[in-house]
């Protein structure tokens, strides 16, 4: 059967669609297939919660923003019975292709319908979904901070509605409250839901009210004010702005005055103000503005136009024709929105809904069934989950790349590991206000810190003297970005590294062929990818080193993808693959590929091994049934051992892209030390997973000491 749970609010703008984010992202961690639902929107092809929330939502599963709405407020209007039916036989083909599915209900919009609420409970009820009631800390008309007493009588006013059409209340959250009283919030909303359910026992959780989610983004401020990007970083225009400083003082005062990721809003006439903001941008002694927006119809002058042009400055500025007390009015009074294609709104939303709801408590609550299968997303988050149970400190050399800063801002958010970013502090720090991303958090080191560079070139000069290096070559070759990270692993100021973003594989792996060295028991270093397909999680291996490995090499290959499939629960079944299955082909290639297995059961006999295996007998039960009758390792391989780098490189990107995988990797095996390669053109999502990878690799490193 499949779980569920309506998510509603008595009123708009309650952040109804943070918290069901956080639900999307607790289930998904507990069940395979969660998709998700909205009874009423106004037009499917513009919602925005479905837009963005859809990406969040297992890509096997196939769900496109048509399928995933009931009916539109025009149909409700029109005939709302005729309505329900609709929204009940949609969900339902919505729900038979999942194990539970989050419903989002309407948004308030509709200021017609007065009993908006009464109609979401009685679609509730009909879809058999309990109620996860959302209460909004805040007053609609001027966001102001409701006090417990007020959210008590919200509560109160809300309820019976709920009981009114017989819908089952789960849970409550009051979402955007007072900060500072959450405890009296939670302690008076949980006593008028007592009350309402006679005794019964209905949790109540308390979210803060979090600047960062409410915060308007640069983007809807220039919207809000009908103003062009007249120059800047593009990419900076989706920065939140925390404020406003009106530059109708002097200049002295308006500096004094300006504030991290505020904006500043400045005529266009007052061009010696412009020119000090733009000077103060390029201290590090002063705040970093989101934006500046200058107003008015005055144009610059064609020095001011040189100067602005030349100035090689990321702020965005832009121009509205209004004049200043139109665009102050403006700017203040937009609201911004919750968007989970804002990746810094989602990190401080799910931070927050780890903090202060009980995940386990939820899923008890909802019933939610035994995974059948394991998809992309549910072993991603189990990566993420298994790396912040125990933290392990991770370096990344390339603090120079935006997508290293975007990554390590989720990871510290939400807590997966311990982050050192090699670069310069203050470009790094820089940077990553400009790009909206918090690294606060992380330990930003120089590659050239002189006490660091001597240690390190010391011990360098040590381990390579046999090959003639000096004292002097060392403190050269040790503050190259890949050395310097990997002598921090070496010597135990990180447990991990990872690299490659900006830089080869070679320039990534090198160092560590030299200092860090492979495992005694290993004659080679590997790599292996964990593809994430519809319902299981393969490994691949080698797919990205080792050109033409021999016999045995290859059973080292296979031996280090078992151990490495065991570090990710994966159950290790390998398959050593060739162009025939068994003793029905000859020939040099598949002479090794026997070799190697025969090798692989001498070194590890306890471990399922079957080969030579053609592909198709290696995963197909029917196949195996016909070219491989009664092997424990045919038709339920999880482990694939390529015979050479050409068939395993063309092999998972065959994969990846014709099944639609998620490939993790590579992942390197063999070294002392975990140390982890990024593709030039890796995703912000795929550091983040390796990251996560590597610090799981770190944690069984310590256990195995």
């Amino acid at each position: 059967m499949t779980a569920s749970i309506y998510i509603t609010s008595s009123e708009g703008y309650s952040g109804k669609q943070a918290v069901g984010l956080g639900v999307l992202d607790t289930l998904t961690k507990h069940v395979g297939r969660v998709g998700l639902f909205r009874p009423i929107v106004e037009d499917p092809a513009t919602d925005d919660v479905l837009s963005h929330m859809l990406d969040r939502v297992d890509a096997s599963l196939g769900l496109t923003p048509e399928e995933c709405v009931g009916a539109t407020y025009d149909e409700v209007h029109d005939d709302g019975d005729a309505a329900l039916a609709k929204i009940i036989q949609r969900y339902d083909a919505v729900a038979r292709r999942c194990e539970a599915v989050v419903i989002i209900g309407s948004d308030f919009t509709d200021v017609g319908n007065p009993a908006e609420l009464s109609f979401n409970a009685r679609v509730a009820t009909n879809l058999g979904a309990p109620v996860l009631l959302v209460l909004s800390g805040r007053n609609q008309n001027d966001l102001t901070p409701r006090t417990a007493e007020e959210l008590g009588q919200v509560a109160a006013i809300t309820l019976p509605e709920l009981r009114e059409e017989h819908a089952k209340l789960i849970a409550v959250v009051v979402n955007r409250a007072e900060p500072h009283a959450l405890e009296e919030i939670q302690a008076e909303v949980k006593r008028v839901v007592r009350e309402d359910a006679h005794g019964g026992k209905v949790p109540v959780w308390a979210l803060p009210q979090n600047p960062i989610l409410i915060a308007p983004t640069v983007t809807e401020l220039a919207t809000a004010v009908e103003g062009e990007l007249y120059s800047g970083d593009e990419a900076l225009m989706s920065r939140e702005v925390l404020g406003v400083t009106v530059c109708g003082m002097s200049m002295e005062n308006v500096l004094s005055r300006t504030f991290e990721s505020g904006v500043a809003v400045v005529a266009a006439d007052r061009t010696e103000t412009l020119v000090a903001l733009l000077l103060a941008q390029q201290a590090d002694n002063f705040p970093s503005l989101a934006a500046i927006v200058v107003n008015g119809p005055f144009e610059f002058s064609s020095t001011i136009e040189t100067l602005l042009r030349g100035v090689d400055l990321n702020v965005p500025i832009v121009r509205t024709q209004y004049g200043t007390f139109e665009t102050s009015q403006r700017i203040i009074n937009t609201r911004g929105r919750f968007s989970a294609a804002n990746r810094r709104k989602v990190d401080a939303a799910l931070q927050d809904f780890s903090q202060y709801i009980d995940h386990d408590e939820l899923v008890e609550l909802l019933n939610v069934p035994e995974p059948s299968v394991v998809t992309p997303l549910m072993f991603e988050y189990t990566l993420l989950d298994r790396a912040r149970r125990d933290r392990k400190k991770i370096v990344l050399p390339e603090g120079e790349d935006d997508r290293i800063l975007i990554a390590a801002s989720t990871l510290l958010a939400r807590e997966v590991a311990d982050l050192v970013i090699l670069g310069d502090a203050d470009a790094i720090r820089r940077r990553a206000v400009e790009l909206g991303v918090n690294v606060e958090a992380a330990e930003i080191i120089s590659p050239q810190d002189p006490e660091l560079v001597e240690k390190f070139a010391t011990e360098y000069a040590r381990l390579r003297a046999h090959k003639g290096v000096s004292i002097e070559d060392a403190r050269l070759r040790v503050q190259d970005v890949s050395y310097f990270g990997t002598m921090m692993v070496h010597l135990g100021l990180a447990d991990g590294m990872v690299s490659g973003a900006a830089h080869t594989t070679a320039h990534t792996i090198r160092p560590s062929f030299e200092i860090v060295k492979t495992k005694p028991s290993v004659s080679i270093v590997s790599s292996v990818f964990l593809m994430s397909l519809a319902d299981r999680v393969l490994v691949y291996g080698d797919c990205a080193v080792n050109p033409a490995p021999t016999a045995e090499q290859l059973a080292d290959i296979a031996v280090s993808s078992a151990e490495t499939a065991a570090q990710f629960h994966i159950e290790p079944r390998v398959a050593m693959l060739s162009y025939s299955t068994g003793d029905s082909g000859t020939g040099e290639d598949v002479d090794k590929v026997r070799e190697a297995t025969r090798l692989v059961r001498e070194r590890a006999p306890e471990l399922p091994v079957e080969g030579p295996l053609q592909y198709d007998a290696a995963t197909d039960m029917a196949v195996a049934a016909k070219k491989m009758p009664g092997s424990e390792v045919a038709g339920r391989a999880s482990v694939f051992i390529f015979p050479d780098l050409n068939t395993g490189n063309n092999t998972y990107k065959a994969v990846q892209r014709s099944a639609g995988a998620v490939a993790i990797g590579p992942v390197l095996q063999g070294l002392n030390k975990p140390i982890n390669d990024l593709s030039r053109g890796a995703l912000v999502t795929d550091i983040i997973n390796t990251v996560a990878i590597t610090a799981i690799q770190a944690q069984a490193e310590a256990a195995a000491k």
